[in-house]
């Protein structure tokens, strides 16, 4: 299931292995270059987004979330920096992700610039936005532990080792279950496990 947080990286997508500065600013009240914020690389996605009509987005990121569900500004940079956009474009699943930029504004604006981009391309008349999207449709995302042992990604240890203890016997080869079931049961308490050490 995806996801706005924690960040639902796209299963097909490779990971950056060096994350660094990118050169995207915004002016502030004085004419100055800044770093953009989130709030602003969120509303430069979300016009692209707009003009491009995608429908039932999901912007992923691990930055936490307000009340309304936007990722929060006022947060420094998480660990992972990386952002995925996913939409439906024309019914179809869709993705594109980034985490070149060692801040999450600017994986942001990133996406945001490359849709802009794909749109020129329509424009210009040299392929169609539907040719495009054809590389960037979305695979379903990889099962998380949390989903495995139907508990919320936050739980603790004592909620892992619970749900897992519920669950094992019907996963268990010798109770109908099979080795596939329960090496996967067993699979999401050691992950369980390790995302709480």
């Amino acid at each position: 299931m995806t996801q706005a947080y924690p960040l639902t990286w796209p299963a097909s997508w490779p990971r950056a292995r060096s994350r660094g500065r990118a050169k995207f600013s915004q002016k502030d009240a004085r004419g100055w270059a800044v770093q953009a914020t989130i709030a602003t690389a969120r509303d430069r996605l979300q016009r692209e987004v707009d003009l491009l009509g995608a429908r039932d987005v999901i912007l992923s990121t691990n930055v936490e979330l307000r009340l309304d569900g936007q990722p929060r500004s006022d947060r420094g940079n998480p660990v992972d920096t990386g952002a995925a956009l996913y939409f439906k474009l024309k019914g179809r699943d869709t993705v594109l992700a980034c985490d070149r930029w060692d801040r999450v504004a600017d994986n942001i604006i990133a996406i945001a610039k490359h849709i802009e981009a794909i749109r020129g391309m329509d424009r210009w008349g040299v392929g169609t936005v539907e040719q495009v999207f054809t590389g960037y449709q979305a695979l379903p995302a990889p099962e998380q532990w949390w989903q495995v042992l139907g508990v919320s990604a936050a739980a603790a240890v004592d909620e892992i080792d619970a749900a897992y203890r519920r669950l094992a016997p019907a996963a268990h080869p010798d109770r109908g279950g099979s080795d596939a079931a329960m090496a996967r049961l067993n699979a999401a308490r050691d992950a369980g496990r390790a995302a709480r050490a």
